[in-house]
């Protein structure tokens, strides 16, 4: 039963392939036909040059030489086609591969792109990059035998006539052969898919471990896990190859029943075609063309039961992509709602956010932001600061409640007006192992004066313009040989390029010096026209709020202007506690 559900799971599996690039495919499968063809028709050539060429050679001493010619044009033409045939379904075969690889791999990045923030959050980057690279070969590894084994099922078919015009007793032993095959391979796939279903598995763990190992590289050294993080890693990797070895050892065990069966066919062939050329039924030539139409079967043969053995973790790697890829998108919107002109009005109504079962990270929240004001935002750790503005970014929905900007609900503006509308900054500032030009204008489609006026408002042209290179300075990744104050200017100055009408800074300058932050705010409140909404801790960063809005327990503890909140003793002793552990 399991193995029957594996062959209808991989003839799915197949068709929903096929049907990616069904014209390379149905070349290839023509190219497959045509070798099973000339195959079979090599092998009556070759009888009959048996029985007509050599023969009468050992007979009479002599034969014709228009028997001799004759049999040498239709064996070399014979030859020729076959040739053309192998040629057509290997290369048509690989294209049909490739091009069902890349289509794969272009709807799991359009995937990734449209799924929720909140799903990559719980999301190990290691399957993501196992997903795009293991798993999507594995999946397709089914389809590169595919043509050759139907072109097997054409051979057999010939062959299966041309034994039948031979001699029918000869055929029906020839032909016992195929059941043995069907038994072989049920009890193959009924052994093979778990344990390739670890298989894949376990690479997504090495991937992880790799990745968690290299991303925190600096971790890793500073706290000395260097050989801690190689004994995790070493594990996985064992893991992987136990579970390797095993299937190796399921997959060696059929092999050599696969690779036995056509040299027991050909001996019992020989056996009992004797006897039929012992009682006159067939001639030698006869015997002759069987013995070889079993030894050109049994490389076909070889690479059908290898495409059976590529069905199980074929299936498996596919379940694991599907795992992705049927995965529900977020509605999308091709329009976007019209937008006032001017700075940014926010509207956060009785909004609350849980992550997973845990107890809600905000509880019916609610505020407002007013065009061209500065808001700052600030609370202990843990009381969902972050969380508030991913959700005014319309990076992650709420679960209750609503978000409005200018009087549009923020789910009615598509990724591309959100981005436009709205910049968001965080404390971890990720930049791009390429030039510092590059990492602020990610479109190319800015002036230089543009850029470099950006990176001035956000204090980062000084030390941008001492570099030996300039703005075409590479750094490396993740900005790595930039200070951490340095990347987050340059995060910055890349989000006002896009000159947003709403500019959200969560804790996105806690890395440079007040006086730097203070400059930056400064140049934000004189130079740009927008709203900002800042994450802060500094009392520095405080005071040059137009507002305060308090987080504590997930609700709005207070709101109102820094001096009017002082007054609040858990106000005043978390902003006075930052200041006191700063000095």
């Amino acid at each position: 039963m399991a193995s029957e559900t594996v062959l209808r799971r991989g003839a799915a599996l197949v068709l929903e392939h096929v049907r990616l690039h069904p014209v390379p495919f149905t070349i290839s499968v023509i190219g497959a036909g045509v070798f099973a063809g000339c195959t079979v028709l090599s092998t009556v050539v070759l009888g009959r040059i048996t029985d007509e060429v050599v023969i009468p050679v050992f007979t009479t001493g002599n034969t014709g030489a228009w028997s001799v010619t004759f049999g040498l044009v239709a064996f070399l033409s014979v030859s020729l086609l076959r040739v053309a045939g192998v040629v057509t379904r290997r290369y048509f075969a690989a294209l049909t591969s490739e091009r069902v690889q890349s289509s794969i791999r272009h709807r799991l990045v359009d995937q990734y792109l449209g799924l929720p923030l909140s799903w990559h959050q719980e999301t190990p980057a290691g399957q993501l990059l196992a997903h795009a690279d293991n798993d999507t070969e594995v999946a397709t590894d089914v389809l590169h035998p595919l043509p050759f084994s139907i072109g097997v099922v054409f051979l057999v078919l010939f062959s299966a006539i041309s034994l039948i015009l031979v001699d029918v007793p000869l055929a029906v032993v020839a032909l016992a052969i195929f059941p043995t095959l069907a038994i072989l391979n049920r009890i193959y796939t009924s052994m093979i898919e778990q344990p390739a279903a670890d298989v894949q598995a376990s690479v997504g763990e090495v991937a992880t471990v790799a990745h968690e190992s290299f991303d925190g590289a600096l971790v890793v050294k500073t706290l000395g896990r260097a050989e801690a993080e190689a004994d995790r890693f070493g594990t996985s990797v064992k893991r992987l190859r136990d579970r390797r070895i095993h299937v190796g050892y399921i997959r060696a065990s059929f092999e050599a029943l696969l690779d036995a069966l056509p040299n027991i066919g050909i001996v019992v062939v020989m056996i009992v075609g004797a006897y039929r050329v012992d009682s006159g039924a067939v001639r030698p030539g006869e015997l002759v063309q069987v013995a070889s139409l079993f030894s050109v079967l049994a490389f076909p043969m070889r690479v059908f039961g290898y495409f059976l053995e590529t069905v199980p973790p074929s299936v498996v790697a596919k379940d694991r992509l599907r795992g992705v890829l049927d995965k529900p998108l977020p509605p999308t919107l091709v329009h976007s709602a019209e937008v006032a002109d001017g700075p940014l009005e926010v509207e956060v109504c009785n909004v609350s956010f849980a992550y997973g079962e845990s107890g809600p990270v905000l509880d019916d929240v609610t505020f407002s932001i007013h065009g061209g004001e500065v808001v700052a935002i600030i609370g202990s750790t843990g009381e969902g600061k972050s969380t508030l503005a991913h959700l005014v970014t319309g990076l992650i929905p709420p679960d209750s409640g609503s978000i409005m900007v200018s009087g549009v609900p923020i789910d009615d503006l598509n990724t591309t007006s959100r981005t436009e509308l709205i910049g968001l900054v965080f404390q971890e500032s990720f930049l791009f192992a390429d030039t510092l030009r590059f990492n602020i204008d990610l479109q190319g489609s800015h002036s230089e004066e543009e850029v470099f006026k950006a990176a001035s408002i956000a204090s980062a042209a000084a030390f941008i313009e001492e570099l030996p290179d300039g703005y075409d300075t590479v750094v490396g990744e993740r900005g790595v040989t930039l200070s951490g104050g340095q990347r987050q200017r340059v995060a910055l100055a890349r989000a006002l390029l896009q000159q947003p009408r709403l500019l959200i800074l969560d804790d996105a300058t806690s890395a440079v010096d007040a006086k730097v932050e203070q400059e930056i705010l400064s140049s934000l409140r004189s130079e740009l026209d927008m709203t900002t909404m800042i994450v802060a801790q500094r009392v520095s960063t405080i005071t040059l709020a137009d507002r305060v809005v308090f987080l504590r327990g997930g609700k709005i503890a207070a709101a109102g202007k820094h001096e009017d909140l002082l007054h609040l003793p858990a106000y005043r002793d978390l902003v006075t506690a930052y200041e006191e552990a700063a000095k």
